[in-house]
C-alpha cells in the first residue's frame, strides 16, 4: 500500500475537487435565486420551469451528456457561437465537466433552497421592512440568515453529487489522463485496466470525502433528510 501512495497519480483527485468546486459554486448561485423564485412567487408556468430544472435529478446522466453534446458541440448552436466567436470549446475540456456536474447538482441546490425559503417566517421579514429595510436588505439581513442552514446543507449534497458526476462529463469532457480525467473516470479506467489496487484506493479516498460531507449535511439539517 505505501508503494501505491507513493506511485499513484492523484491528478484526478485533485481535478475532481477543483470541477466540484467550481461546479457547486454555480449551482449554488442559480439554485438559490430559482429556489426564492419558485418559493415566493406565482410565475406563470413555474411548475414546468420547476419541472425542467429538477431534469438532471432523474435524468440518465448519459443523456444529459448528450443534450449538452448537441447543443456545445461544433455544430450545436452554443457550441458554434463560442468557437466562432472566442475560439473556444467546452467539449473535451475540463470546464465541459464542470458544466455537467453543476447541472446535475442544481436540483439538490434548488429544491433545498426552495423549501427553506419557504419555511422563512415572513413576520421577521415583515417586521423588518417597518424599520424602512429595502427588499434586498430585507433578503440579505434576515431571509437568507434564516433560510441558510437548509440552504448550506443542499449544497454539501451538491458537492458530493458533483464530485460522484461520471455520465455527462465522459460525454462532455471525455477521460483525458492529466487534463479532463476525474476520479470517477480514473476508477474506471482502473477497472477496465486491471489495476483493481488503484480503484480500490480512489474508492475508499470518494467515499470517506462522500461519507464526512452526508455527516455533515445531516447535522446541518438536525438529523433530517431533506424533503423530495
Amino acid at each position: 500500500m505505501l508503494q501505491t501512495l507513493h506511485d499513484i497519480d492523484w491528478a484526478p483527485l485533485w481535478l475532481t475537487l477543483r470541477v466540484a468546486t467550481l461546479a457547486t459554486a454555480a449551482a449554488c448561485f442559480a439554485g438559490v435565486g430559482l429556489g426564492w423564485l419558485f418559493a415566493r412567487t406565482r410565475l406563470p408556468g413555474r411548475r414546468l420551469l420547476e419541472a425542467v430544472c429538477m431534469l438532471p435529478l432523474v435524468l440518465p446522466p448519459t443523456v444529459l451528456g448528450y443534450a449538452l453534446l448537441l447543443m456545445m458541440g461544433r455544430r450545436g448552436p452554443l457550441g458554434s457561437w463560442l468557437r466562432e466567436h472566442f475560439d473556444y470549446s467546452l467539449i473535451f475540456h475540463w470546464h465541459g465537466a464542470v458544466l455537467a456536474s453543476a447541472l446535475v447538482a442544481l436540483p439538490l441546490v434548488l429544491k433545498a433552497a426552495s423549501t427553506a425559503f419557504a419555511q422563512v417566517d415572513r413576520t421577521l421579514e415583515a417586521a423588518a421592512r417597518t424599520l424602512r429595510q429595502s427588499r434586498w436588505s430585507t433578503f440579505v439581513r434576515v431571509t437568507l440568515p434564516l433560510a441558510w442552514p437548509g440552504i448550506l446543507a443542499g449544497t454539501l449534497l451538491a458537492f458530493a453529487r458533483a464530485m460522484g458526476e461520471f455520465g455527462a462529463s465522459l460525454i462532455v469532457a471525455g477521460s483525458i489522463p492529466g487534463q479532463t480525467q476525474t476520479a470517477s473516470m480514473a476508477i474506471y479506467d482502473a477497472v477496465q485496466a486491471g489495476r483493481d489496487d488503484l480503484a480500490l484506493l480512489l474508492s475508499l479516498v470518494i467515499s470517506a470525502l462522500s461519507v464526512f460531507i452526508l455527516l455533515a449535511s445531516q447535522r446541518l439539517l438536525g438529523g433530517r433528510a431533506p424533503s423530495a
